[in-house]
């Protein structure tokens, strides 16, 4: 009698079997389908901007480069932005970024599609971001009070001061280089700020903001700008590996070759990378 329970339980498991393998090989289709799927191509970075329809574009604000005349924004960068835009087909968007030592995060977490505002081309900015050919020449100088115009004018002379950076800035690399003493603020006007208050000796900036912004019927007329402590080049900043930076670059080259971009840079009192 166990005999035969044994024997009926063992055919009921064969028949079980049976049934579940042609289970099985009725489902291996629809389970090759899914796992021999090509995986899904990620929209490029140029196509996602279009699909927008806006490049949203991050900057501070300062002169010449973007900055506001009433409630118009206007400067080098900013017409420039928006003559290359109206080329790709889509809106300008201008973005301030808050802190410009986050400008990368900010780029990478897609909250902006480009950095495009006096963005000194730097080793390590290009090996977080695909940059555009240079297109202005600017340099790092010294900005103080009109009356210590001959007492800061080198780096040396620079030695015992405190001077304001902007965190994350060219200048603070630069002053940070030399080993003298920095003092990081949140932006560039923030260090004109700093020095026409009395609070630092003298600030490090760009050339471009320093020749807008100091001297004779400007907001700081007490202020001016003495030394060099470096040459640099202004470039744009797109997402490692972007399609855009190359896309841009074409009509970078058109706006060059038909003039807007020189006539653009006689406007702002700019000098343009050769």
């Amino acid at each position: 009698m166990k005999k035969k329970i044994l024997a009926i339980v063992m055919s009921i498991v064969l028949v079980c079997g049976v049934v579940c393998a042609f289970a099985a090989c009725g489902n291996e289709p629809a389970k090759n389908d899914e796992t021999t799927k090509a995986p899904a191509t990620e929209t490029s970075d140029l196509a996602y901007i279009k699909e927008k329809g806006k490049m949203v574009i991050g900057i501070t604000e300062y002169a010449p480069m973007n900055y506001y005349e009433g409630d118009k924004l206007v400067g080098f960068d900013t017409e420039f932005a928006e003559a290359v835009c109206e080329k790709l087909g889509v809106e300008a968007e201008f973005f301030i970024i808050a802190d410009w030592g986050m400008k990368v995060n900010e780029l990478d977490s897609k909250t902006i599609d480009c950095v495009w505002n006096g963005m000194t081309i730097t080793d390590e900015l290009k090996g977080a971001m695909s940059i555009s050919d240079p297109y202005v020449v600017n340099a790092q100088v010294i900005v103080t009070k009109a009356e210590n115009a001959e007492k800061y004018k080198t780096a040396e002379d620079l030695k015992d001061a405190d001077i304001a950076v902007e965190s994350g800035s060219a200048g603070e690399k630069e002053v940070v280089a030399l080993k003298l003493n920095a003092v990081p603020v949140k932006a560039q006007a923030d260090a004109l700020l700093e020095v026409q208050s009395g609070a630092v000796d003298a600030c490090v900036i760009d050339i471009t903001m320093a020749k807008a912004m100091t001297g004779e019927g400007t907001d700081y007329e007490a202020l001016t700008y003495t030394g060099s402590l470096s040459e640099e080049f202004y470039g744009i900043g797109f997402r490692k590996g972007a399609d855009t930076a190359d896309e841009v670059q074409k009509i970078i080259n058109e706006l060059k070759a038909d003039g807007t971009l020189d006539a653009l840079a006689k406007k702002y009192n700019l000098t343009l990378a050769e």
